[in-house]
């Protein structure tokens, strides 16, 4: 159990996908627009992520090492195709936002690459704590950028207006450079409290 906890904290902080190991750069910064669309993508990436190394892990055992990468990807695409058509069936308009990115999530780097590195070569039990933790770790960076975008954006939240109609939006944070600033501006602040933690654990 206290492996299980280690594994499912490391990647919510520790280890973070996006803001200490700049994993899945592409959705992240094409899709948090709006914080519905950042969530909308977190949770089929949660989802994806679960299912896709759970079974990795069951099945590492039978899948031969020459064809392993193979099996992984046909495995992530098995839970990509599910996650797609539910999204489209329940919310549709989210879905038309998202638009190829759904199906990319075949190939982020961070599913396949939690799949070779740890669901092959540990239990299930450790492949599913892993999986939540990082999944969590990668929703909670989406949610962070995507609010902080339509907020500075739009000025909204989930569509609702939070300043009245006399405030100037900054739609450069609604387009790809926009992007790229606030994600910069969120690592620099990560890496300050990352830092000023071992600061302190070093003094204390």
């Amino acid at each position: 159990m206290a492996n299980a906890y280690d594994e499912f904290i490391k990647g919510i902080w520790k280890e973070n996908p996006v803001f200490v190991q700049v994993l899945g750069m592409c959705p992240m910064l094409a899709v948090t627009n709006s914080a519905i669309n950042a969530i909308a993508m977190g949770v089929a990436t949660f989802f994806v992520l679960l299912g896709s190394s759970i079974l990795v892990s069951l099945f590492k055992n039978l899948i031969p090492k020459q064809v392993r990468i193979s099996s992984y990807i046909i495995i992530i695409a098995t839970f990509v195709t599910v996650a797609d058509y539910t999204l489209l069936a329940l919310i549709p308009e989210v879905h038309k936002e998202l638009g190829a990115f759904v199906p990319l999530i075949v190939v982020n780097c961070m599913i396949l690459g939690r799949q070779e590195a740890f669901a092959s070569k540990n239990s299930v039990g450790l492949a599913a704590a892993d999986a939540v933790g990082t999944a969590i770790g990668f929703l909670f960076a989406l949610f962070i950028l995507g609010s902080v975008r339509e907020i500075l954006g739009n000025g909204s939240l989930f569509g609702i207006s939070l300043f009245g109609p006399h405030f100037e939006p900054w739609v450069v944070m609604l387009l790809p450079p926009g992007g790229f600033i606030m994600l910069g501006l969120i690592l620099l602040f990560f890496n300050w409290l990352t830092e000023k933690k071992e600061s302190l654990i070093k003094n204390g």
